[in-house]
């Protein structure tokens, strides 16, 4: 019983002292709070975005923002309700995603925007404290991307390791986790994909030892393991055997002309007694040290930095959209940025998981209906051929 009690304790804690700092349902009147790209690029390069639910969904009413334009560039950004600064706090930041076009080859990530910014040139040259979501290009390259900021190296890394990504043509939910003890964790809708602490998958920290510049291999180092038998001798007579040698089975032809077609020669053939390339054998080198390791010193470049996470070092201002699609139909919706895992759960049930099944269920009846649809196509054209089948059988009567 007590465990319990302290248990709801902290739950109601959690509840009390969670902050929201930016939360987008993208209803009808979003655009009093979002900003167009319309500097970053020329207006023939930029995409416009579409207020949709899209083809399938769990509520038509319910909608998010949808690439609509293919080859373009999209850029998108809008002010937090108030600024997140990391300090002792931990910083979750989820979206979903959804992708009806199959996509081949287009980012669909999102940013943390540092600073005060000028939103209609907000781009790629942006600078940024947190880049999170998926990225697909080809085949190979399908991953979820974290980037985040380090502020003693003033550059934004990228996680070491790829993280997986969804992609089939339904809605998924994308959720970043850091924690201030420099830990992290990315959930795809809730479910635990990748977790670790931050300087190890991140090269936040300078490496702890480096190769000591001061050595290197000494001269008089063997590393060749094998050496040439010096007793082994090349058997006389081996080289008297040629590669190739002619047909002996070939004649010329009875109409070859010498003075037209020139001095008749025999095809070659693959000598059968030719052994190739002689070599001696190969013994063990008696003078072998193995292979030389260079030795490592401590790098007095190393640091420890307890304040890895706190990527928004200086506050986070705006959450933004900045993207190429070549093919496009790609939806964003149910974005918040909170200081709880737990808010933003909470979050997620009222919004993305409500209306989830609803949409794999339309999902998977328009996917039926288009399938009934290209059987009965086919079977159409089958009817064709038979008929066109049958007129050349009638036509082939009449001779």
């Amino acid at each position: 019983m007590k465990f319990s009690i302290l248990a709801a304790t902290a739950f109601i804690t959690s509840q009390v002292t969670a902050e929201i700092y930016f939360q987008e349902k993208f209803d009808d009147d979003y655009t009093k709070r979002w900003v167009e790209s319309t500097k970053w690029r020329s207006k023939d390069e930029m995409g416009k975005f579409a207020h949709t639910a899209g083809q399938w969904y769990g509520d038509e009413k319910d909608k998010g923002i949808q690439t609509s334009e293919d080859a373009k560039f999209y850029g998108l950004s809008a002010k937090m309700n108030k600024s997140f600064t990391s300090a002792d706090k931990e910083l979750v930041v989820q979206y979903s995603v959804k992708h009806e076009q199959s996509l081949d080859c287009g980012g669909a990530y999102i940013k943390l925007i540092p600073g005060d910014i000028d939103q209609d040139k907000f781009g790629g040259d942006t600078p940024y404290s947190v880049m999170f979501g998926p990225d697909i290009c080809g085949s190979s390259n399908k991953r979820t991307h974290v980037i985040l900021h380090s502020n003693p190296k003033d550059e934004n890394l990228l996680i070491t390791k790829d993280v997986n990504t969804e992609t089939d043509d339904l809605s998924h939910l994308y959720t970043l986790h850091i924690k201030p003890d420099n830990t992290f964790e990315v959930f795809i809708d809730q479910k635990s994909v990748r977790n670790g602490k931050l300087d190890e998958e991140f090269e936040f920290l300078e490496k702890k030892e480096i190769k000591d510049p001061d050595a290197s291999k000494p001269e008089d180092w063997v590393d060749e393991a094998k050496i040439a038998d010096p007793e082994d001798k090349k058997p006389d007579g081996y080289d008297d055997f040629p590669a190739e040698i002619p047909d002996p089975d070939a004649s010329k032809p009875d109409d070859w002309d010498d003075e037209d077609d020139g001095e008749w020669e025999a095809p070659m053939l693959d000598n059968p007694d030719y052994k190739g390339p002689w070599s001696p054998k190969m013994i063990d080198n008696p003078d072998y040290k193995g292979n030389w390791v260079h030795p490592k010193i401590a790098n007095p470049d190393y640091k420890e930095d307890d304040t890895m996470y706190q990527v928004c070092k200086d506050g986070c201002n705006y959450v933004g959209f900045e993207l190429w699609q070549v093919k496009t139909g790609t939806l964003f919706d149910d974005i918040i940025v909170t200081d709880s895992l737990e808010e933003a759960q909470k979050f997620a049930e009222e919004t993305f998981f409500k209306k989830k099944d609803a949409e794999k269920a339309m999902y998977d009846k328009i996917q039926e209906e288009k399938k009934e649809a290209e059987m009965a196509e086919m079977g159409d054209e089958d009817e064709d051929d038979d008929d066109d089948d049958e007129e050349l059988d009638g036509f082939e009567d009449e001779f």
